[in-house]
């Protein structure tokens, strides 16, 4: 069942005592690990350096994870977002297995690093488990470095399985991703779409880098998002990742599909994937949320601040993302990210909300009209006081609550991670 979109005249900014309240941000694309390498791939390592070279340090980092080392790393991330005004997180987490590719003697372990983190942190969690299978669209087997990111159909069903008994509380929901039109055949596809239960929020990395389109041409005659819009009855239970390269038709299916687009304008830029076509695809109505992806920066106002400035860039005029209802750019953002919030992560968060210190000099003089916009576009200070999560105050005085047990235990880990590197 989805779940209603936010009106763009429902009330986004409240008055109380000392600040101003406003509904959680969702965080819609989270790598956890990734944030413990942030500004250790700022190198040249090749004269074009792009996404494909990134990816060697990324897969470097990644094969010294262990259980333990994702959820210090993953709590201190989670603390993070929390801070800054995330109050729900989609994990797309593939680092299943141990470095070698053996399964765990618990099968679920990584996953359940992350439940864990999220849980003892006070985030809400949509895991969604990866399913990541060949090493291209010709499907080649998986490197060395892609095994412990391997699964079968089987053994992947069975892993959300063991995890959905655990949706227990309201805080954790279990979907299901899939890493990529190269790395899932069609087949395979198919057959794990069609056990899901009818509620499963799916996302999946889609049209990122010009690469990945033409291969897909290549190989199956169709551009990636035309390929699965056919293949695939893409509704509002669907998050596409990125999308960065669309033709016309695609950027007008997706819009028409109702399913949602997680734009990462920080690690898009950082990794030089290039600018989704935000303006147009806002004029035609489409969905879409924010996510910090490789957490280079865990900042929904950084996030939001560059969806617009790109357009900005990019068009060479100012004020994009409004719309005749809402004229300020701040508010339009922020509707447009809760919008799609309850039908990407499968959560109602009528309950999650952050209250921003009316003292802050970001604010000094605020009306109920322009918070929004002062919060997203005069500064980097924190502003971010106070954060509830299902009723519960995890962030106080601007501070999260487990702050002083989690960062030790991150900076022990990192410190491990970084050995030898």
């Amino acid at each position: 069942m989805t779940a209603r979109p936010a009106r763009d005249d429902a009330v986004l900014v409240q008055q109380v005592d000392g600040g101003w309240r406003l509904p959680g941000i969702a965080n819609l694309h989270s790598h956890a690990f990734q944030r413990a390498m942030a500004g250790l791939a700022e190198r040249q390592t090749h004269p074009e350096d792009s996404f494909w070279t990134w990816r060697d340090t990324m897969y470097r980092m990644a094969a010294r994870f262990d259980p333990d080392t994702l959820h210090a790393v993953a709590s201190q991330l989670y603390v993070e977002m929390l801070e800054a005004g995330y109050t729900t997180v989609c994990e797309f987490h593939y680092l299943h297995h141990a470095p070698d590719g053996r399964a765990y003697d618990d099968p679920a372990a990584m996953s359940r690093a992350l439940v864990q983190a999220a849980r003892d942190t006070g985030i809400r969690l949509l895991l969604l488990p990866v399913l990541y299978m060949t090493g291209g669209f010709d499907g080649r087997p998986l490197g060395e470095r892609q095994k412990r990111f391997g699964h079968g159909v089987d053994t992947y069903l069975r892993l959300l399985d063991a995890l959905r008994a655990e949706e227990e509380d309201g805080m954790l929901r279990i979907g299901c991703a899939l890493h990529s039109l190269r790395a899932v055949p069609a087949d395979a596809m198919r057959a794990v779409l069609a056990a899901l239960p009818a509620d499963a929020r799916i996302h999946i990395h889609v049209a990122e880098q010009v690469g990945e389109v033409q291969d897909c041409l290549a190989m199956r005659d169709l551009r990636p998002v035309e390929w699965l819009l056919q293949n695939a009855a893409v509704d509002a239970r669907w998050t596409l990742v990125h999308a960065t390269h669309l033709d016309d038709r695609e950027l007008a299916g997706i819009a028409a599909s109702g399913a949602t687009v997680a734009i990462c304008p920080t690690t898009e830029a950082n990794l030089g994937d290039g600018l989704f076509r935000f303006g147009d695809y806002l004029a035609a109505g489409g969905a879409w949320g924010i996510g910090s992806d490789s957490h280079i920066s865990v900042s929904p106002v950084e996030e939001l601040r560059w969806l617009e400035y790109g357009q900005r860039l990019l068009r060479q005029r100012r004020n994009i993302a409004v719309s005749a209802a809402t004229p300020s750019v701040g508010e339009a953002l922020l509707h447009g990210a809760l919008a799609s919030a309850s039908n990407a992560t499968g959560f109602a968060v009528e309950d999650d909300a952050i209250v921003l210190d009316a003292g802050s000099p970001l604010l000094a003089g605020a009306g109920a009209a322009d918070v929004a916009d002062r919060w997203i576009f005069s500064g980097n200070r924190p502003a971010v006081r106070e954060v509830r999560v299902g009723g519960r105050r995890v962030v106080a005085d601007g501070m999260h609550v487990a702050r002083d047990l989690v960062l030790p235990r991150y900076r022990e880990a990192v410190g491990r991670l970084l050995q030898g590197a």
